[in-house]
Parts: structure tokens; sequence; C-alpha cells
């Protein structure tokens, strides 16, 4: 009940930590209404104060001005009303009254001018220095675009007080000067305090993370706008407060060819097509989603359904056109009150820009299928140079059976063409290709290739067999025989599976294989490659025929090599699983005839004149090599099989080797040469036009060598890469493996908040075939990274679902896995003062490690609630605090003598320390300085690894005696000798924080 004007203040004080938004505004009103029934001003003053915080910060620029009145009134009328702080507020909010005004196109200029006036006159009746209202004069001048140069001048040139600006909001205002001024560099010069942390406040970084994005990209500085793209909108999405940042991420979505990213940001940000109060913030939302619209539109994506205002169904084109007609009038009002042009310039100037990129820039987020809309935007690679597509129908056919035959991956566009032609049947067909027949089987196998490259192994064999039997009716035996034999062997992929789920059966396979070899010897026999054409299809094929006979025996040769690989690498797999050493003969018999298999691939491609197919024989051999440790003979297939690629002067044949020999060269810590093949095999695919080559895989393998060589931007940008590639792949399991590995080297570099909004992304919907121990890894990654920022709520959740899952793993995969998230778990939720639950978590952290135990992660648990029980519960929970470390000491104390794997020293020392700490926040310094000097003790114990926490206990103990203790020539003496051993061990700053506090006790 708030019947007491003390009520009512507990009842602000309680509401001032609710985050800003409707419900705290709702009750902000309400409680200024209570507060003017107890003619109490004191009480009033608070209430006004908080309610215009609330319009302040939720984008109630309209409602502002007008409690500030009030505020003024009750100043003139009872001063000694106002605390110390809320007096300094007066002052201080002279300046949202000002900015807030600016918002209202309804406000005339002279009464913005008057209240700059009453606010210049009120700080010289009150002393204060005039940089503030000089910044106002600029704001105003910034807005109208009237006398900007002048009035920057007159604020930039003056020394900051103690009323200005927070530093953070100043240097944003500065940047955005010189940006208005055309010069991204100095603009970008000045806002690095800001952007990189150095600098910040309530709206910073946020603000200038955002309204720095199109700068950023402007400037080619990709690596930092994705950046901050990703933390800065985590900040700013659904607050209405923060909708004109909004505006410039949707913005710089466009931009960045992100389009279908912009249209998630839409649909989280519906509210804030409704959200009028601060009309100036409005329209910059709805000229950065108009920017989005416009570049959807012109695309001709239309009728692509789009988030617009609650309530009703929306395209593009009609969300495009409702924006526009409420955005021109808006810009068109603020003109006519400034007598200037300038808002509507600038809104014009940003509609005129034309995207910043030529290609996507990867985000690292997860892709939303139905909102992937750029489809004329290029992949994230150089364009290729595309193979030309004849206009003639029997051309088209000619070039597609000679790109065919010699491999040329650009080949497979020429066969869609031509399916698409036969499709359309606008015209005859021309019987100088051949039977109709013939063009039937060719199209049969392109449509197994492409079921094959997209992993559909059995869809593929199908297709083969209808070419088999199209073959065979034309009595084309050599290419119906390499058709067949394909869809015999693909269907020993690893991950083939039958109709029925059932694995491949090697063995049938090998045995058909073997009578398909007697078959070839009969046909080589019976037709040699230079024999006459068997029938009018053979005929069709002219001056080409023996080489494509050739090539078809060599493919029936690469599908026998092909299969003995498959069966191989299986029994060595099932062998080492199973540790089957009575497997080994088996093994060996099947090494056999793998080698027999390569080696005549091997010389039969020599012998015929085509060694490419050698270089694949090499591939095949190189692979085992790999798999059984002969990383060294491995890489001398590999660099072979390239050098046969170029005698045969088949260059698209080199990127698959060369991604096969990056990988062992990763695998030997040779990243640098690895990295440079991976390039180049990308660049051959491009320039070549194989659509076929992986290019996720290939990114994520440029994403591991970039992290080998500590290039973390380079492997933020590879892995981005990798994710969206899988994304197009529609591979949604390897895209969120990618995402997890990317947000793992966001965190692990210390990018806590780009890792935190790449989880978020990835974890919304994951496939079943993710794996489970990387799926739990990324979770705890997430609650960790929400913990760091500060996100305490958010984390606990994150963690508890985590531990839910883990109990659900079998007593072997979960060991103290368990124990580990559920400590941290009850961590988060204390540092949420949710302290019930915490306490909840806590037990049930210690059922957990009895049942599976893991000391470091449930003693530093312990050590954590004993800091935040003293923390919140200050003295009162002295005995509290001591409690935790007591049974931190009893789980030390139960660990094996024997026990391996973690530092019982640092342990022991932490709890000592923790203790030290605990007792001297309690005034209890006699017991606590025992505590510091056995946590010294301690952390010598650890050598090297001991010296830096040896360090910081030196300083407590320090402390603890000359403050405490009141015996500063022992603590001097203590820290003499504790900063030199910092320097002389190799830590120089850790001695100069010593030094630092021996002369502050010096001076004392």
């Amino acid at each position: 009940m708030l019947d007491t004007p003390e009520a009512v203040v507990e009842a602000l004080r309680e509401n001032n930590g609710r985050p800003h938004g409707l419900a705290r505004t709702v009750t902000a009103e309400e409680l200024a209404d209570t507060a003017e029934v107890f003619e109490k001003p004191d009480v009033l003053v608070t209430a006004l104060l908080e309610l215009m915080t609330a319009y302040e910060f939720t984008g109630e620029s309209r409602k502002s001005p007008v409690v500030f009145a009030r505020i003024l009134k009750l100043w003139d009328a009872a001063p000694e009303s106002f605390s110390p702080y809320e007096a300094h507020q007066v002052f201080w909010r002279f300046k949202w009254v000002t900015t807030s005004l600016l918002q209202v196109p309804e406000m005339p200029l002279a009464s913005i001018g008057g209240w700059i006036d009453q606010m210049r006159s009120r700080y010289e009746a009150a002393d204060h220095a005039f940089q503030p209202v000089a910044a106002m004069r600029y704001h105003l001048a910034h807005h109208t675009g009237t006398g900007v140069a002048d009035a920057y001048d007159l604020w930039a040139t003056r020394s900051r007080t103690e009323l200005s600006d927070c530093e953070a909001c100043e240097t944003r205002h500065h940047a955005w000067h010189h940006l208005a001024e055309g010069d991204d560099t100095a603009a970008l010069a000045i806002w690095q305090p800001v952007l990189d942390g150095r600098q910040e406040c309530s709206e910073e970084p946020q603000t200038s993370q955002a309204r720095a994005l199109l700068p950023l990209l402007r400037e080619g500085r990709t690596d930092e706008a994705r950046s901050h793209h990703l933390t800065g909108y985590r900040k700013v999405r659904g607050a209405t407060g923060m909708q004109a940042e909004v505006g410039y991420h949707l913005e710089f979505c466009a931009h960045s060819r992100n389009e279908g990213r912009g249209l998630e940001i839409l649909a989280e940000n519906r509210p804030l097509f409704e959200a009028k109060g601060a009309p100036l913030d409005h329209l910059d939302f709805l000229t950065g989603t108009e920017v989005l619209l416009t570049r959807l539109v012109e695309a001709g994506h239309d009728d692509t359904p789009v988030a617009g205002p609650p309530g009703r169904a929306w395209t593009a084109a009609e969300l495009l056109t409702h924006v526009r007609d409420e955005a021109e009038p808006l810009a068109a009002a603020f003109d006519t009150r400034n007598g200037t042009t300038t808002v509507g310039d600038r809104r014009r100037a940003r509609l005129a820009l034309a995207p910043l990129l030529d290609e996507p820039l990867p985000l690292g987020l997860r892709a939303t299928t139905a909102h992937t809309v750029s489809a004329d935007a290029a992949p994230a690679t150089p364009a290729p140079a595309r193979i030309a597509i004849p206009d003639d129908f029997a051309a088209l056919v000619r070039e597609a059976r000679r790109l065919a035959r010699a491999g040329h991956p650009g080949d497979s566009r020429l066969w869609t063409r031509v399916a698409e032609r036969l499709a359309d049947a606008t015209e005859p067909y021309d019987d100088t290709l051949g039977p109709e027949e013939l063009l039937a089987a060719e199209l049969a196998e392109h449509r197994a290739e492409q079921l094959w490259f997209k992993d559909r192994h059995t869809g593929a064999a199908a297709e083969l067999g209808t070419a088999v039997r199209h073959f065979e009716e034309l009595g084309m035996l050599w290419h119906a025989l390499a058709a067949k034999a394909r869809a015999c062997t693909w269907k020993t992929a690893q991950g083939s599976r039958d109709a029925e789920g059932t694995a491949p059966d090697h063995a049938s396979v090998r045995t058909t294989l073997d009578d398909m070899l007697h078959e070839a010897d009969e046909l080589l026999a019976a037709t040699p490659f230079d024999a006459e054409p068997l029938g009018e299809a053979e005929a069709a094929l002219g001056t080409d025929l023996r080489a494509e006979r050739i090539l078809a025996y060599l493919s029936f040769r690469y599908s026998v090599a092909f299969a003995a690989h498959q069966e191989l690498h299986a029994a060595l797999t099932e062998k080492v699983e199973q540790q089957d050493l009575e497997g080994a003969d088996h093994v060996g018999t099947l090494t056999e005839r793998f080698e027999k298999s390569v080696d005549t691939l091997c010389s039969e491609a020599s012998r015929l004149g085509y060694p490419h197919q050698a270089a694949n024989a090499r591939q095949f051999r190189a692979d085992l090599l790999a798999r059984r440790g002969a990383l060294t003979d491995a890489e001398q297939e590999l660099r072979a099989a390239l050098q046969e690629i170029e005698s045969a002067d088949r260059p698209w044949r080199r990127p698959r080797p060369s991604i096969h020999l990056a990988q062992l060269l990763l695998a030997q810590d040779r990243p640098q040469e690895a990295m440079d093949l991976l390039h180049s095999a990308i660049a051959d695919a491009v320039a070549l036009d194989d659509p076929t080559l992986p290019l996720g895989p290939t990114y994520l393998l440029l994403g591991h060598a970039a992290t080998h060589l500590d290039d973390v931007n380079g492997a933020v940008r590879h892995l981005s890469e990798a994710a969206a590639r899988f994304d197009q792949a529609d591979a949604p399991g390897s895209a969120v493996e990618a995402r997890l590995q990317l947000a793992d080297v966001l965190a692990g570099s210390g990018r806590q908040a780009d890792a935190v909004a790449v989880l978020e992304s990835a974890l919304a919907d994951v496939p079943p075939t993710v794996d489970g121990r990387m799926l739990a890894q990324g979770r705890l990654t997430l609650g960790r990274g929400l913990r760091d920022l500060e996100e305490y709520l958010p984390a606990a959740e994150e963690l508890l679902r985590l531990a839910d899952t883990i109990a659900g793993w079998s007593d072997e995969d979960r060991g103290g896995v368990l124990t580990l998230v559920a400590a941290e778990a009850a961590t988060a939720l204390a540092l949420a003062e949710r302290w019930e639950a915490a306490d909840t978590a806590y037990e049930r952290a210690l059922v957990a490690h009895a049942e599976a135990p893991n000391p470091p992660f449930i003693t530093l648990m312990m050590r954590e609630f004993a800091r935040l029980t003293l923390q919140t519960r200050n003295s009162e929970g002295t005995d509290t605090a001591l409690e935790h470390l007591a049974r931190a000491d009893a789980v030390l104390a139960a660990v094996p003598s024997e026990e391996g794997g973690f530092a019982v020293w640092y342990e022991r020392g932490e709890n000592h320390y923790r203790r030290a700490r605990v007792l001297a926040e309690a005034g209890r310094f006699e017991e606590a300085l025992p505590e510091a000097e056995s946590a010294i003790a301690a952390h010598d114990e650890g050598g090297e690894r001991g010296e830096l926490p040896r360090a910081e206990a030196v300083r407590i103990a320090a402390l603890i005696e000359g403050n405490g203790l009141d015996r500063a020539a022992d603590a001097i003496t203590r820290l003499t000798a504790g900063a030199a051993r910092c320097r002389e061990t190799g830590h120089p700053e850790a001695a100069h924080v010593l030094d630092a506090l021996r002369q502050d006790l010096r001076n004392r």
C-alpha cells in the first residue's frame, strides 16, 4: 500500500532498478501522481525526476519537458527540498529538455532558443561554466544546418565542466560533426575511444556503434563493421529509446547486402512503427527501414512478406509505400519548422546511397531461408568467368559434351541449360546430335552428378541406372559399363544408406565389380578403343569416339579403385573402433586389393595419355596414408598428384587435391602453407567456374588455418563465410557447427559480446545432426558470455537449461561436466541476486560433485558465494561467507593426495585469500592477516604459475597491515620485497601495482 511518503520512496527506489520500458514508465507516472497527494515536496521532486528519466530513456520526448517545467517550479519554490544530487540534476537536465524539444516538429525554434537562454541565465546565476550551454547551441545549429561552424567552434574550444555531457557522449557528437562534414576518416579516429570500449556510459557504445557502421563500410573496415553490428544491435533491439539506432542497423543490412538479416531485425522491432514519442528518432527509424525496403523492391522482391506495423500482413512494396507516406511529411514538418532543408536533405542523401559492398558481408549469423532475398547479390568470392552458353541448341550440346570429355566442371551449367531447352520444346531436335536416347542418357548422368555432390547417393545411383539402360539400348557398351560401375560403387560412399537405412554391403559390391572386371577384359578384346562405331549413337561422336571409350574405361577403373578405397577405409575404422586384432588378415587382403586397383588406374592412365586420372588414384592412396598417420608419405602423394594435373593441363582438377594437401599441412602445424593452398583452390574454382567445389568446408579450413596463425580477424571472416556457404548448400547442421567454432574463436579472443550474438543466432534452431557435446560447449560458452556481459539472469537460465540437458546423459558422458555447469549456474543466479534459486542450484551442484567430483569448479563456486554474500549483505553475511569457505576447504581436504589434473596449491591459496578479504571487510584484521600470509605460502608452491596470485595476496596482506592494523612500516617492507620479486620473475606490471601501494603508504 502506498499510503505513506516512505512507501512511495521505497517504491521509487524499486522502480529505479527496473529496465527501461513501458512497465517502468507507467509505474513512474502512477508514483508521481501518488507523491503529489502527500504535499511533501522532497518526495514529489524524487518522483518527478524518476518520471523524467523514464520518459527520456523510452523515447517520450514530447512529455519530458512538461515534467521538467514542474521540477523547475519546485526548485524555485522550495530548493531545500532537493538533495545535493537532485540539485545537480536540475542543471543537468536542461540539456535533456533542449534535445527533447528538437525532437518535436511542432515546437517553434524560438521556444527552443528560449529554453537555451533560460539555461544560460540559470547557469550564470549558479556560477556554472558556459560549455554545456554552448553544446546546446551547437546541437540546435547542427539540427537546422544554420551557423554550424561557428557554433561548433564555440563549443569545442571550451573546457569540459562537471555539467558537460559524459566524455563518451561528447566524443560521439564530435565524431558526428565530422561525419556530417563528409570526413569519415576523421570521424572514425575521434570515435575510436568509444568504439573500442575505453569510453562508455548508459548510451554508449551502442549509439556510436550504430552510427559508425556505414563510415566503417566506406573505409573498408568490414571486420569492425561486422563486430559493431553484432554487439551493438543486441543492446538496442526492441528499445523505443533507441529506434534511431535500429534504423541505422537496418540501413547497414541493406548496404552490406544482408537484406535477409534486415527483415529479421524488422520482425524483432515491429512495436517501433508505433513509437512516435520522439519524432526525429522515429524519422531515422523510418528512413533506415525505407533504405532496406527500397533495396528489396528494386531487386524485384515486391511481394516478399515483411513485418510492418502490427495488425495486418505486409509485403515489401506495401510497407515501402506506407513508410514513405509517413516519413516524407514528417521530414517536411521539421524543415518547415527550421526554415531550412537540412533534415530532408539528410534523409534524401541516405535514400540515394547505393549499396556499399558488391557482395554480401558474412555476419556469422544463422540465415533464415525465407528471408534470403538477395538473388542478384554476388557471392562472397569474386564473380567467376562463366562458361559461355551457345544460343544454338546443337552447338550447346556439343560444347557440353566437349567440356564433359575434358572433365571441366563448367559442363554442369551447359547440361542444365540443355535440359531447360528440351523442357521448353520450342524447337525440333537436331538429328546430327545422334539419337535422342543418347542425350537422355547424358542428362541422366548429369542429374546423377548433381545428386552426388549433394550427398544424395542413393538417388544418384538410381539416375545412373537410367543412364545404363539408355546406353545398353544404344549399344554404347563402354559407357554402359562405366555408368554401371559408378552406380554400384556410389552405394559404398561413406554415410550411404539404402531405403531401409542399411549400411553398404562392401562384399557384394566387390563381387559385382569382379564380374565387371571380366566384362571389361572381354569388351577390350572385342571392341578396342579404335574399333568402328557400334551404332548410330557412337557414330554421332565422330572423331571423339576413341577418347570417349578411353575415358569410359578409365572411369570404370576409377570406380574399382574408389570401391576398394571405401571398403578398406570402413574396415580400418571398424578395426580401430572394436580393437579387433583378428581382423588384421582381412584388412591385409583389402589393402592388397586397394593397392592393386590404384596401381592399375595409375599405369593405365599414364599409358593412355590421361595422367589426371592417375592423380585421382594418388588421392585415394594419400587419404588412407593420412588416416594411418603417415602424413609425410600422404603429402608426397598429393604433391605428385598436383604435378600430374599440371602435366595433363587440367587446372580445374587442382582445387580438391590442394584442399586435401592443406588439411595435411594443418595437421603438421604448417598453417601458412595450408592457407596459401586454400586461397589458390578457391581462386581456381572461381576462375574455372566450378560450382561443385564444397566451399563451406574450404572456408572452414581457412578459418582453422587463420586461428593457428593467431589471425583472429581472418578466422572470423573465414568461419563466417563458411557458415554462409553451408546455409547456401542447405547444410544446417554444418552451418551450426561452423558458427559454434566461430563463437569459440570470438570468446577465446575476449570478444564475448560478438560470441553471444553469434551463439544466440546459431542455437535458435539446431538440427538433430549437430554433435551433442559440441552443442553443449556452445551453450556453455553462451552462458559464460552472458555472465561476462553482466546479463546474469539470462546467463543463469541458459546454464540451468544446459544442466538439465547434461543430467540426461549417461554417467560416462556426464562425468564432472554436470558439476561444472551446475556450479556456474548457481554463481550466475547469485550474481543476479536471485538467492533462493541460487541456493537450490548450489545444493544441486554439491549433489553432482558427490557423484562426479570436479573440485576446481565446486570450490570456485563456494568462493564466489562467499564474496557475493558479503557484497550483498555486508557484515551481516560474514558468518555465511566463512561457512562457504569452510566447505571449500573440506572439498580440497577430500581430494586424494595422488589426484592430478588441477593445481591444489592454487585452490588452497585462493581459499585463504578469499577468507582474508572476508575477515578484513568484517574488521577482523588480526584473523585476516594470517589468512593472507597462508595464501602467499600456498602460491609459493606453484612456482612460476603462482607468481601473479602470490603478488595479489601480498597486496592484500599489506593493506591489512597498513590500513587495518596500522603497521605501515611492516606493510612497506612486505611490499618492497614483493615488488622486487615481481621484477625478478618478469612481472613488471604487478611490481608497479605493489610499488604504487607502497608509495601511498609512505605518503601517509
